[in-house]
């Protein structure tokens, strides 16, 4: 028996569905670019991606003129979302801020070991690799989760982003349950390997396996704590990357300029310069074995048609995108996930 075909007008007659439709699609505006901020960085990574390629050397801009000058433009090409990145963007607050006084929607990508000021009202994402043993080892710092916790208690701005390597899986918990007892929140990014990168750090079909097994325990034993689906889980986890799954949408990988990131996204150096033949979420990374959290924001929530066919995968981007929206809009409240099935991604019609 063939599987039926829904309209998507029946789809959303439901109500439930209907419902977080209108919620997530009130941010369909959003349109971003990322920019690196700074080329310094307080601290060395293991699998940095920034320290790959040619925007390692771009020269800093410190002139806030001409980052003003840049988001102004910016504002004008209909950009209407920043990600501020680079090696280490709090090393620039003051050039952080003169982001966010052009355009106030953003989020920035920080290692939490330098305080962000109050006044820049961005999402603040706050890396974390492992416990703190595992930080010292990969990361060359000391106590990283406990500095990180003290600089940005009681701040509503920031998002812990536990990347799950080969080394650090069965470690989520006990980051989970310290961040759950201080009343933070926490979302799961996977290491996706830069170009060339052949250490042990790279996952395996076992490792992804295993990966998944824990992320699903911790989301549902944390549902307030966890920034997450079971959605999300299945794409980022998935033997397959999402390059793969879901055919990506930005400019390295996507040659069309008619529509969509193909056309708006561009990715920023230090020396406000940019390529679009290098243009990505997370520039210098292996595409085929990418399952970065940020490149499945744009990636998985550009497939909507794609998952219109049906109310369960329909749903099941509802999920993620209901979870990418609180993951980097500040201020945006994540509902209760409406599918509960580890369904696999549909086949590109």
């Amino acid at each position: 028996m063939s599987e039926k075909e829904y309209k998507f007008s029946e789809i959303i007659a439901d109500p439930v569905i209907r419902e977080r439709f209108e919620k997530v699609r009130k941010y369909f505006f959003l349109r971003e670019s990322t920019y690196d901020m700074s080329n310094r960085c307080n601290i060395r990574c293991e699998g940095c991606y920034y320290f790959q390629g040619d925007k390692q050397f771009a020269e800093e801009n410190l002139n806030p003129s001409d980052w003003q000058q840049l988001m102004v433009g910016e504002k004008e090409r209909g950009i209407t979302f920043v990600v501020l990145a680079g090696a280490e963007p709090s090393l620039v607050s003051d050039l952080c801020r003169t982001c966010y006084d052009v355009i106030p929607l953003g989020c920035i990508a920080s290692n939490g070991l330098k305080v962000l000021p109050r006044e820049i009202d961005y999402r603040v994402h706050i890396s974390v690799w492992g416990n703190d043993e595992t930080s010292l080892e990969i990361r060359k710092a000391k106590d990283m989760l406990a500095r990180q916790m003290e600089n940005y208690a009681g701040d509503s701005r920031a998002v812990w982003v536990y990347t799950f390597t080969p080394v650090n899986i069965e470690q989520a918990r006990e980051v989970t349950e310290t961040l759950a007892a201080n009343n933070q929140q926490i979302t799961f990014n996977m290491f996706s390997s830069p170009v060339g990168y052949t250490g042990h750090l790279r996952h395996t079909a076992e490792t992804l396996a295993r990966t998944r097994a824990v992320m699903s325990e911790l989301l549902a034993e944390f549902p307030q704590t966890v920034l997450f689906s079971p959605y999300n889980i299945v794409a980022h986890t998935h033997e397959r990357g999402l390059h793969d799954l879901f055919s990506c949408s930005y400019p390295r990988m996507n040659p069309s300029t008619d529509i969509g990131l193909g056309r708006s996204f561009r990715q920023y150096r230090t020396d406000l310069q940019w390529d679009r033949a290098a243009a990505c979420c997370v520039p210098d990374t292996d595409c085929d074995d990418c399952r970065h959290y940020a490149a499945g924001s744009a990636v998985v929530t550009a497939r909507m048609y794609r998952h219109a066919t049906n109310p369960l995968h329909f749903t099941a981007w509802l999920d993620y995108v209901d979870t990418y929206l609180a993951v980097w809009v500040k201020g945006y409240e994540k509902g209760e996930n409406l599918c509960h099935e580890m369904i696999e991604p549909p086949q590109q019609s």
